[in-house]
């Protein structure tokens, strides 16, 4: 088991380095700016969720925040370059494997929320869409099963940068945080539960649409066109074919 299971936070040193390093080059790269600082809570256990449209995200929310931030993620990046993939595993995350129960992970998860560190996820748990969808259960049982209070954080311009670049222009980037949120409570009682969790997802998400552009709100659209439209294409590409 990781020693994260035992101690947090853990890479205090090289994650210090690469946090300034992330703020440095997305100032340089990018106009980049970042709302309600005056909402981030001093200290943890929290649990930090935002919509995730693009393989930098994290990175941005890691240069965003003063913690030292642990970050669940996909065992798979294959959207990202080769250089992400690097400075992920420099980082350290915890990977899981989408369309499975990563029991390990979920494990050393709830103990860096018990030793009142700060964890970072996205309810939809892979950047597969382009507007917000439901969440997958895993983010609302970290935070029913820790009492763990929640920081929502919405994410905009990334998916810009790279295209913008090329053309020898900046993108617009903003890190948006709301007021926190919670703790959850789920009672022990099987259907119940499931219920539970899957209404504390849909907070989870409605409270990023308020954070992001209305255009990207998809199932969370105050339009009901929109919400219909998104919930018609709502397909979890890793349902019955877990990463491997």
């Amino acid at each position: 088991m990781d020693e994260l299971t035992i101690t947090y936070p853990r890479r205090k040193v090289i994650r210090t380095i690469l946090r300034q390093l992330i703020r440095a080059a997305f100032r340089v790269l990018s106009e980049f700016t970042i709302e309600g600082r005056e909402n981030l809570p001093k200290a943890g256990p929290l649990l930090v969720i935002g919509n995730h449209f693009s393989f930098l995200d994290p990175v941005a929310v890691i240069g965003s925040v003063p913690y030292p931030i642990e970050y669940v993620g996909g065992l798979r990046m294959p959207n990202a370059p080769q250089s992400v993939t690097w400075l992920a595993k420099l980082y350290g995350f915890l990977p899981v494997r989408r369309g499975s129960i990563s029991r390990d992970t979920l494990y050393t998860s709830r103990k860096v929320l018990e030793l009142k560190g700060v964890l970072g996820i996205f309810p939809e748990a892979g950047s597969w869409a382009s507007v917000l969808r439901p969440a997958r259960p895993g983010a609302a049982y970290l935070a029913s099963s820790t009492r763990a209070k929640i920081l929502p954080v919405g994410l905009d311009g990334l998916t810009d940068l790279f295209p913008r670049l090329k053309r020898g222009k900046r993108a617009k980037i903003t890190v948006r945080f709301g007021q926190p949120f919670g703790p959850f409570f789920v009672s022990e009682r099987g259907e119940t539960d499931r219920n539970r969790l899957e209404e504390i997802g849909h907070e989870m998400m409605r409270k990023i649409a308020l954070l992001i552009p209305p255009e990207k709100r998809g199932f969370y659209s105050e339009d009901a066109a929109v919400r219909e439209f998104a919930a018609a294409g709502f397909v979890y590409p890793w349902d019955g074919r877990p990463e491997e």
